[in-house]
C-alpha cells in the first residue's frame, strides 16, 4: 500500500490504488487487534464496515480500485457513524478520478 493515497476521518483510515486491472473494485477490511482484543468486537466492526460500502459502493465511482479499509479508533462507533464517514471516503475517492 506505499503506493497507494492514504485519507481518513475520524474513526476510519482508507488506501486505494486506483488501477488493479478489473471491471470491479476489491475491497479489504481491518480492525487491529491492539484496539479490540475480543475477535466478537472485531468482527462486528468489520460486518458494519463491510455493509456501509455494499449500500453504497456506487459512491466510488466505477471498478478497478483496490481499497483498504482500516477502522482505527480504540471504541465501538454506531452504524450510522461508520456509514457516514465510508461514505464520505468513497465520495474523496470519486473526486479523483
Amino acid at each position: 500500500m506505499n503506493k497507494g493515497r492514504w485519507r481518513s476521518t475520524l474513526h476510519l483510515r482508507c488506501c486505494c490504488l486506483s488501477s488493479n486491472g478489473l471491471e470491479i473494485n476489491r475491497i479489504m477490511v481491518s480492525v487491529p487487534k491492539r484496539h479490540f482484543k475480543r475477535a466478537v468486537k472485531r468482527n462486528l466492526l468489520k460486518r458494519r464496515m463491510r455493509e456501509a460500502y455494499r449500500l453504497h459502493k456506487e459512491l466510488a465511482g466505477g471498478g478497478g480500485h483496490d481499497i483498504l479499509f482500516v477502522y482505527n479508533s480504540p471504541e465501538i462507533v454506531p452504524y450510522a457513524d461508520i456509514c457516514e464517514e465510508l461514505k464520505s471516503l468513497l465520495n474523496s475517492i470519486a473526486s479523483e478520478r
